[in-house]
């Protein structure tokens, strides 16, 4: 099997609506940018507003539009987005540890611009699952605890009950390094993952929850542990079975992330047979993350991982 040589990590390049949604804000289009997002299912749109959210100048273009008009949740959402993103870069990833007071001080005050956006979106559109999704973001960084992400989560599930980028969102917070513990984080991800219907990319939440584990593991020995135990390998190979391997898998949202994640997760589990199911359809596609957690070269981690996967060294 031939191994693409170029790893493409723009979303754009697996979802057409992405290049139409980047368009319409870079030529300031409000209804162009509404048409794209309010043609797309619920996840999808979520997806769109995430995918843009980092564009230069979203802020100066958003105010204007909800100055305008107070009710339209879709600017509240993606401003919203936005706003957390600021926020967000300024905070880093690093660990509470290694983030200073000022950054802490900066992220804060954005998240807190944030939600006020965010509050009176939802006060207008409490069944928009974006802005629920974008308040799950913001109730983790500002340290709100699991009750009120539970809270919010629970709105966001009554508007779309399999929405996946809020379930992310609650996986984050629901690691121990956030709000939670790995009981909370594997019960609700299994669980959401069964829930789904047959072929949604939904499985990735699995797969995802036991990445977040291993790698918060203390050494190669206790990773190598973890992932040899039986019910860790049979808990991933059943959430691919209902997930990426089901014959009703399609492109649809989400298959990219979760044929990236999946790869991952089998290149950890060693299992060079169903990590090559996953490259395979992948090409030359990937996702940052999670291939970000291993090393500041995600697309060396991805490029060496498939090529192992398709028949070369390791």
């Amino acid at each position: 099997m031939s191994v693409p040589t170029d790893v493409v990590l723009d979303r754009a390049a697996a979802y057409p609506e992405t290049a139409a949604l980047r368009a319409a804000v870079a030529r300031r289009d409000w209804p162009g940018c509404r048409a794209v997002l309010d043609a797309a299912a619920p996840m999808e749109r979520t997806a769109l507003i995430r995918d843009v959210c980092e564009m230069p100048g979203i802020e100066d273009f958003l105010r204007p539009v909800l100055r305008q008009d107070p009710r339209d949740g879709t600017a509240s959402a993606l401003l919203g987005t936005h706003l957390i993103d600021v926020g967000w870069k300024i905070r880093t990833g690093a660990r509470a540890q290694h983030v200073s007071q000022e950054q802490f001080a900066g992220f804060r005050d954005w998240l807190c611009r944030a939600e006020q956006v965010l509050i009176d979106g939802a006060a207008y559109h409490p069944k928009d699952p974006a802005i629920w999704k974008a308040r799950l973001t913001s109730a983790r960084g500002l340290e709100l605890g699991l009750a009120e992400a539970r809270r919010r989560y629970d709105r966001m599930v009554a508007a779309d009950p399999h929405h996946l980028p809020g379930q992310l969102q609650l996986l984050q917070t629901l690691c121990p390094k956030w709000s939670g513990s790995w009981e909370q984080l594997h019960e609700f991800t299994r669980d959401a993952a069964a829930a789904a219907p047959p072929g949604s990319p939904h499985g990735v939440l699995v797969a995802e929850a036991h990445i977040e584990h291993v790698l918060e593991l203390d050494g190669r020995p206790a990773m190598l542990g973890y992932l040899a135990q039986e019910h860790v390998r049979a808990e991933i190979y059943q959430a691919a079975q209902r997930s990426i391997w089901d014959p009703s898998f399609t492109r649809g949202y989400g298959w990219l992330e979760a044929l990236s994640t999946f790869a991952m997760v089998f290149t950890l589990l060693d299992d060079q047979r169903a990590a090559a199911s996953a490259f395979g359809p992948l090409g030359n596609l990937a996702t940052e993350h999670p291939w970000d957690y291993l090393s500041d070269d995600p697309v060396g981690e991805f490029r060496n991982a498939r090529a192992w996967a398709l028949g070369g060294a390791r």
